[in-house]
């Protein structure tokens, strides 16, 4: 393919990352030999930290040359268009040590931005609109951080994953986990995670051995994760790696130095099935005194680790409308 420039520019917020940016950004890759994109903001947006957005650019963008930077090391979103135009050029410089002959934008600035480049660079730098008037993504980053779920259509999968609320579903054994987190994901139409550990226990008939302890937790958050590309604003899990990290120190008495550290991952909300209907051995279980040990330890973690949690009791259907509530809740203050 013959290419139009030497080196492309896209710089923008990404906050998020939305299907316009990709096409400005792909028509930039499609276009030079080489391309670079810049994201920074300050202040910053919850949810589109630093780190996500350099691995949805990484991810969605591999070939580019992508730099974001935090907050402190830009210009506030209020300074004037001459400060971002000059500290965009000593960017170039200075990170990438080059500078462009082309911008790529999807904004009314463009034209000036390209003009003030050129003045820096002493070279001709082109402006290349993208899409001005938004036909073929009729969104914006505003509307998008109003309601990420509403326009969810205009974010790649890979973004929205990130805005998935993560439920995380604790609870003894035989005390109605797995059957809750089907009834929540029909119930709010979107996706859940079945427990790996119970996967595994029953291909290896109840053999496993400590090195298959962190593996579990990997392939649990591996599984979540995949899981939220096509999740609808929530993704129940059953269990979370504090319950591997439980049966690590149970079955072999110490655990993994990373498995511990990923026992501290963060969910939205835990949610702690009651042992409060009569246990039932299926073969595979322990027994009821192990329920019950295990139903005090995950309220004691629950309390000494801060975290969002609720007990649920009773039925399945008044689980199911127990856990609704909180989530309504959280979302009515705006969570």
């Amino acid at each position: 393919m013959t290419r139009s420039f030497a080196r492309g520019l896209v710089v923008g917020k990404f906050c998020p990352l939305h299907r316009g940016h990709e096409l400005t950004i792909r028509t930039m890759l499609d276009s030079c030999r080489e391309g670079f994109v810049l994201s920074y903001t300050s202040p910053e947006f919850a949810g589109c930290e630093p780190e996500r957005r350099r691995r949805w650019l990484a991810e969605l963008f591999p070939s580019a040359n992508s730099l974001v930077l935090a907050a402190h090391e830009a210009p506030p979103n209020d300074a004037d268009e001459l400060t971002h135009r000059r500290f965009v050029a000593q960017i170039c410089r200075e990170r990438w040590r080059t500078t462009v002959d082309a911008v790529f934008t999807s904004e009314s600035y463009g034209d000036g931005f390209a003009r003030e480049l050129s003045r820096l660079f002493a070279h001709p730098v082109v402006h290349v609109s993208v899409d001005a008037a938004r036909r073929s993504h009729p969104v914006s980053g505003t509307e998008l951080r109003a309601d990420v779920h509403a326009r969810r259509d205009q974010l790649s999968p890979l973004v929205y994953a990130d805005f998935v609320q993560r439920i995380a579903l604790l609870g003894g054994e035989s005390s109605g986990k797995s059957t809750l987190a089907t009834a929540l994901a029909g119930h709010f139409r979107t996706q859940h995670v079945a427990e790996y550990g119970r996967d595994l226990w029953d291909e290896r008939e109840g053999r496993l051995e400590f090195a298959d302890m962190l593996y579990i937790a990997r392939t649990q958050i591996a599984r979540e994760e995949a899981a939220a590309r096509s999740s609808e604003r929530y993704l129940f899990c059953d269990t979370s790696p504090l319950t591997t990290l439980l049966y690590s120190c149970h079955l072999f008495g110490r655990a993994e130095p990373e498995l511990e550290t990923l026992a501290e991952r963060a969910y939205d909300l835990h949610v702690l099935c009651a042992p409060d209907f009569p246990f039932v051995q299926d073969g595979t279980r322990q027994d009821a005194a192990f329920r019950s040990h295990q139903h005090a330890w995950y309220r004691a973690e629950l309390e000494r680790r801060s975290w969002p949690w609720i007990e649920v009791t009773g039925a399945v259907e008044s689980r199911v409308r127990q856990v609704a509530a909180r989530l309504c809740e959280h979302r009515d203050a705006g969570g």
